[in-house]
């Protein structure tokens, strides 16, 4: 069976991102998607869109297009719930409540991986063991929280992993 992926909002932004700044980035999320992607099931939230519609993204209308074509999870009461559970807990910042939102929904709908670019307060080994413990306290378990970078299949020939 396929392991099961929850994207942030992130994620479709890279793959139509143009900076120079994260370029590496870049290359690294549009090889994992052409290349990796199609072995796992694929999920946002309605978190990932309202982000994607609210944000100032470089090609917007293809992230948008994008998105519409991932499935969605359901949005349900006790995932706000576990949304202030985490901010309580200073998960995250209270003033970042959708980083918060994408674990609730991950965390929520048992997804195996989340994966995001946000590395300050989702894909930090700083922050793993106190959101291992808050799931624990509510008696969720934890995706793996993660970049592309660390979902790629092994490969004999590591030039594969050659961004460049």
């Amino acid at each position: 069976m396929k392991k099961t992926v929850y994207l942030d909002s992130t994620i479709p932004s890279y793959l139509y991102d143009k900076r120079v700044e994260i370029k590496t980035f870049v290359d690294i999320t549009k090889k994992w998607w052409k290349k990796e992607s199609s072995h796992f099931l694929i999920w946002i939230s309605e978190e990932t869109l309202n982000e994607v519609y609210r944000g100032n993204y470089p090609n917007k209308a293809k992230i948008i297009k994008f998105t519409s074509n991932l499935k969605v999870l359901e949005p349900d009461q006790d995932i706000m719930e576990i949304t202030k559970v985490y901010l309580k807990h200073f998960l995250m910042p209270q003033t970042l409540m959708g980083d918060a939102v994408h674990l609730a929904y991950a965390s929520y709908y048992k997804m195996d991986f989340l994966l995001t670019w946000n590395c300050s307060h989702l894909a930090n080994a700083n922050k793993k063991d106190h959101i291992r413990r808050i799931n624990a306290m509510i008696n969720l378990p934890t995706p793996d929280i993660i970049t592309p970078l660390e979902l790629f299949k092994e490969e004999k020939d590591d030039r594969y992993l050659n961004f460049g």
